[in-house]
């Protein structure tokens, strides 16, 4: 997410669209300044081994957006993958190759406007696409009830808390997010009120009050954009149960190469709490009815 970039060319804009009241007319700006969307892929998850299926799916405003699922006999846990604001799910085949390794399924989509997902992309429009893939998802035969869990780094956190409100996934896992675009902008620019210039808001801080799953929060120390503070902000502003995993010397992008097998043991273990308990239940109830039929 190229936040310096992003706010500095805010600041020029929005200062003009406030004072002469024309906020309207540079929202198009704003959105070309928030979100970089590529449409090419650079892979897919066959490329490091991965089977997986292309997944359709229709939100209810009738755009169509894409999705990979990767296969795995018996998961874990199933994985609900929200991708930051720039590329699309080909640039997080490595992540999906460290979570296949981990026992985990993943369906990771691509926002509208993103990859080969129609629609123009807004922010409301990515919290249909959230919702839509989570019904989605827990409609599949194949995913047992209770067993889906939903993950969002960068930008992809504030949609996956928004959808944390709407909906009971079993966890929540929030990384290298921020509070709210305003408090980014207030970290960037502390002196000057651009913040409530904004139309986009991705305001999590004001949402994660109302999730009930549990939340596992992970962010790098040296984060060059989203500032370790704001994730400990968003971290101490959510209910319990929550817990925070620090990484030491990671940046925004690398908290996974970074963290090394420290991070995936923690996401792991997380989700063996969380998810696997109640998975794991499941099976052994039916295990049990086939037993008695």
């Amino acid at each position: 997410m190229k936040w310096t970039l992003v706010l500095a060319l805010l600041l020029v804009f929005f200062i003009f669209a406030g004072t002469i009241g024309m906020g309207s007319i540079f929202y198009p700006i704003e959105k070309r300044l928030i979100y970089y969307p590529e449409r090419g892929f650079i892979c897919t998850p066959d490329y490091v081994g991965i089977d997986y299926e292309d997944v359709w799916i229709r939100t209810d405003d009738g755009i169509r957006i894409h999705g990979w699922l990767t296969k795995l006999a018996s998961p874990l846990a199933t994985l609900l993958f929200f991708h930051g604001n720039a590329g699309n799910i080909s640039h997080r085949v490595d992540n999906l190759r460290l979570l296949h390794g981990a026992g985990i399924r993943t369906l990771i989509i691509d926002y509208r406007g993103f990859g080969r997902s129609e629609g123009e992309i807004s922010e409301q429009g990515l919290y249909l696409d959230a919702e839509a893939a989570y019904r989605t998802l827990c409609a599949r035969p194949d995913v047992p009830e209770g067993s889906v869990a939903v993950f969002g780094r960068s930008l992809g956190g504030a949609v996956a808390v928004d959808l944390a409100t709407k909906v009971s996934p079993a966890a929540l896992i929030a990384e290298s997010t921020f509070t709210s675009v305003r408090d980014m902008v207030a970290h960037i620019f502390p002196i000057l009120p651009i913040g409530s210039l904004l139309r986009t808001k991705f305001d999590s801080l004001s949402k994660i009050g109302r999730i009930r799953a549990p939340v596992l929060f992970v962010h790098g120390t040296r984060d060059e954009l989203v500032p370790f503070g704001l994730g400990q902000k968003l971290f101490e502003a959510a209910p319990e149960p929550k817990a925070f995993h620090r990484v030491d010397g990671g940046g925004h992008n690398d908290t996974y190469v970074v963290g090394g097998t420290a991070y995936i043991e923690r996401l792991r273990s997380f989700l063996e709490e969380t998810v696997g308990r109640g998975t794991r239940k499941e099976t052994e109830q039916e295990a049990a009815t086939d037993v008695r039929d």
